[in-house]
């Protein structure tokens, strides 16, 4: 038997038994219910040793093994299980005191009536083949075999004939109830274990997850600022640069604390790796006060002027259209904040690589949904034989905060490139 903090696929296991040994003794009690209501009506007068006494003590012994019955199923569907002192209460009950009540109170040839009492022994063994665990059966099988045993060779009627087929009963109950007890609580540990491993593996996957986002985040705004600093293209000095780090800066001290607080793992991880000019211009902080929640619904302009001023504080001047274009609809936060990480990280190329101090954006509504371009006409590079070269050499910029952002919230990316000619990368949501 599993122990009793077992999970939720042995419990169902243990439920089915307390089901299924139930039924069985609910047959087994209709076996005795009909073999008391069979009895002669002693109004009739007496027929052989059939008379009053031995009808009023028909109904005892019944409703003493209903009795027995409701405690034992009573307190196991109450608890899910069976409890071993009440499985050894009925064995006692059911399989030992029944059979000898019987024979001392009807006695004689009439005890062959009440053959259902020593019946009532197989569903008793049932009971402690899935409640008393391999040792506590087997010496509750050796009980109940010994009194019907002792029982039927004390009947003077000639009880000895039947007792193979009673001993048969109980040894088969017993058999049935132990191998689908067994059966069933071992897959249910199984069950229970696929789950288990299944749970850590998602967690496993969310902690990556989180941080793949923060990396990205470090990446499109703290690591993209440092850069900037240490290439002397701005000045660190300068009033929005400045802004800008302290804003980042208080982004990297709620990000120790919450990791430190929470066991190295971070909730809504999304909302600082999918919108980083978002929260350095809000703060980032959710309602319960730990790091930012996805982003609610808002409108896309909303969303690409944080990207375009987090840009410009670092010196790149954006040529933006998206304002004023008609037909840009509202897009769903997470698409939203995706865009904006996206274009964030394609302005940061153009300030890094491609040896340009303008952009241009644009973003227009196509077919339900949004479509986003960043053009610069820079340096340009070979992007068929980056891309051919496999997902690695993308580097973190493209493969993490372009690529991976849009596919995650349902979009995709698209980036053409010539040597000389510039750089385009189209955004678009839904895919």
């Amino acid at each position: 038997m599993v122990g009793v903090g077992a999970g939720a696929g042995v419990q169902r296991a243990r439920q089915f038994m307390v089901l299924a040994t139930g039924l069985n003794r609910t047959s087994h009690l209709a076996v005795a219910a009909v073999a008391a209501a069979r009895l002669p009506d002693p109004a009739a007068g007496p027929v052989g040793p059939t008379g009053p006494g031995v009808l009023t003590a028909s109904w005892m012994l019944f409703g003493l093994a209903v009795a027995s019955s409701a405690v034992l199923y009573g307190t196991a569907y109450r608890r899910g299980r069976f409890r071993r002192r009440w499985v050894w209460a009925d064995v006692l009950v059911m399989g030992c005191a029944l059979p000898w009540l019987a024979l001392w109170w009807v006695g004689g040839t009439a005890a062959s009536a009440h053959g259902w009492v020593v019946l009532l022994g197989g569903s008793a063994s049932a009971a402690a083949a899935a409640g008393l665990g391999r040792r506590g059966c087997a010496a509750a099988v050796l009980l109940l075999l010994a009194t019907s045993v002792a029982v039927r060779l004390g009947a003077p009627d000639g009880g000895a004939a039947v007792l193979p087929g009673h001993v048969n009963a109980v040894a088969t109950s017993v058999l049935l109830a132990g191998v689908l007890s067994w059966y069933l609580e071992r897959e249910g540990a199984l069950l229970d274990s696929a789950q288990h491993r299944a749970v850590t593996a998602e967690a496993e996957r969310a902690r990556q997850a989180e941080r793949t986002a923060h990396h990205a985040a470090l990446h499109d705004t703290v690591l993209a600022t440092l850069t900037a600093i240490a290439s002397g293209r701005v000045d660190a000095g300068a009033g929005p640069v400045r802004e800008r780090c302290a804003r980042e800066a208080a982004y990297l001290r709620r990000l120790v604390q919450y990791d430190g607080a929470h066991g190295g793992t971070v909730a809504g991880a999304g909302g600082a790796a999918d919108a980083p000019g978002r929260l350095a211009a809000d703060g980032g902080r959710s309602a319960s006060g730990g790091l930012p929640a996805p982003a609610p619904a808002v409108s896309l302009g909303a969303a690409l002027e944080d990207a375009v001023r987090s840009a410009e504080c670092l010196g790149l001047e954006v040529t933006a259209r998206y304002h004023s274009l008609p037909g840009v609809p509202a897009v769903p936060g997470e698409a939203a904040a995706a865009l904006a990480a996206a274009v964030t990280e394609a302005l940061n190329n153009v300030r890094v690589h491609a040896g340009t101090g303008r952009a241009y954006l644009t973003a227009v509504g196509r077919d339900g949904g949004v479509a986003v371009t960043v053009v610069d006409r820079g340096a340009g590079f070979d992007a068929g034989a980056v891309f051919d070269a496999g997902a690695r050499e993308l580097g973190t910029g493209l493969r993490r905060s372009v690529y991976g952002r849009m596919a995650a919230a349902g979009g995709r990316a698209g980036v053409e490139s010539v040597p000389g000619e510039g750089t385009r990368v189209d955004l678009c949501w839904p895919a």
